[in-house]
């Protein structure tokens, strides 16, 4: 279920690389708006600019022209360091490699998010287990990284991604080292924390994948070519807007 209370909005963004004397326009003026609650997979093929949006509405780098707003905040104005805590606040990241810390408990690698946060030690512990029951591991939370499924480690990042109850979810090809049943099973969560009301941005290159969300923006040469709504998570072609590019 989404709402008129907008999560991301982008005006008119672009990026620059600069690459020795040639200049590289990663994105070349993009405007989007993704509402609470909504569920988007970002699409593109590789140099399409999709990984740079993500980057950017993710406070991970920083537009070279136009406006970036999460949560109604203008981060695209922010300094490094402003935009470290407004991403740790308002940011759950879940990655293709899990990034789990090898030597700590499922628990603790909840819990780290926290240790940067406002919220008392008190009540790290309960969080962190709370967030392990919505993934299915609880029993788990002692067991570390070794002991786990790449499925049940990706389940923990979930779960860590969650813990300071961020205004979005951000999945950069979360199931990329995943089997097809795993993928199966990690994007059935993600479509269970949606209907929960959980936003989640996922960024993929598989349209099996990007089938379970129910908006698709489609990248291609730095814009955004397609942004395509289905209510019955029905798949594209990224190959249809080769002619639109």
């Amino acid at each position: 279920m989404t709402s008129n209370r907008s999560v991301i909005r982008t005006e008119g963004i672009k990026k620059a690389y600069q690459m020795g004397e040639e200049v590289l326009w990663a994105l070349q003026g993009v405007d989007t708006h993704i509402d609470q609650g909504e569920f988007v997979a970002v699409m593109g093929p590789s140099g399409s600019g999709k990984s740079t949006y993500m980057n950017m509405i993710g406070c991970l780098d920083v537009v070279s022209e136009g406006r970036v707003f999460l949560d109604d905040i203008e981060v695209s104005s922010l300094k490094p360091d402003e935009l470290a805590t407004v991403r740790n606040q308002k940011i759950g990241f879940v990655f293709q490699q899990f990034n789990l810390l090898a030597r700590t408990s499922a628990l603790d690698n909840v819990i780290l998010p926290l240790l940067y946060s406002q919220i008392p030690d008190s009540e790290w512990k309960s969080r962190a287990m709370h967030c392990l029951e919505l993934v299915g591991l609880a029993e788990r939370s002692g067991h570390q990284p070794s002991q786990l499924s790449g499925g049940q480690q990706q389940r923990v990042a979930i779960a860590r991604a969650l813990v300071n109850d961020p205004v979005m979810i951000l999945a950069d090809e979360p199931t990329g080292a995943l089997d097809t049943h795993t993928t199966e099973e990690i994007m059935t969560l993600f479509t269970e924390l949606n209907d929960q009301g959980k936003t989640i941005v996922l960024v993929t290159h598989e349209p099996d994948v990007a089938a379970y969300a129910k908006r698709q923006m489609i990248f291609r040469d730095g814009s955004l070519v397609a942004d395509e709504r289905a209510e019955n998570r029905r798949s594209f072609n990224i190959d249809d807007y080769q002619a639109s590019a």
